[in-house]
């Protein structure tokens, strides 16, 4: 998708949010729906200043805050520790993810399980879901084979502060 079509959708989604186009809110928007990766703060900011060096770390904190709070980001955690906070916009289809150990790949999941667990639960319960915060952590297959031959150290996020994408959909049947 060019940048002009990605500008006019975010222009679009601001509006339709009740938010005011400022260019720091489109700009971030911007770096999001265009990454092929996860990014956290950090890197949003890093990508921010060099399109406009105006754009301070406080600023990109307070958009993704005020992005966040109308929903068109959603914030996410990729370990059990919730260390760092990563970001994406919230009109992908559900999905959750699978952090490897050993490369730092993170692997997006679709599954209808996560859903078909909500509706038991809410039916068994009468909870009323709003959210699912799941990230599954192990090895993907390259290290799995790897870690057969000896020990595997985790790996840090790429040099920007991201993530590299994977996204899967197993065929999994509800």
């Amino acid at each position: 998708m060019g940048t002009e079509s990605i500008r006019e959708r975010v222009r679009q989604q601001l509006a339709q949010a009740g938010l005011r186009v400022t260019p720091q809110r489109l700009l971030v928007m911007e770096i999001l729906e265009e990454a092929d990766e996860h990014l956290d703060a950090e890197a949003i900011y890093e990508r921010a200043r060099d399109r406009d060096p105006r754009v301070s770390l406080a600023t990109v904190y307070r958009t993704l805050a005020k992005l966040k709070e109308v929903g068109l980001v959603e914030q996410r955690y990729f370990a059990r520790d919730h260390k760092r906070e990563y970001y994406e916009t919230s009109h992908k289809e559900e999905h959750y993810h699978f952090t490897c150990l050993g490369c730092g790949k993170v692997i997006e999941v679709h599954t209808p399980r996560i859903a078909q667990a909500q509706e038991e639960l809410s039916k068994a319960l009468g909870l009323i879901f709003t959210h699912a915060c799941i990230c599954f952590e192990g090895f993907c297959p390259e290290c799995a084979a790897r870690r057969q031959e000896g020990p595997l150290r985790a790996s840090p996020p790429t040099a920007r502060g991201g993530f590299p994408r994977v996204v899967a959909s197993p065929s999994v049947k509800g």
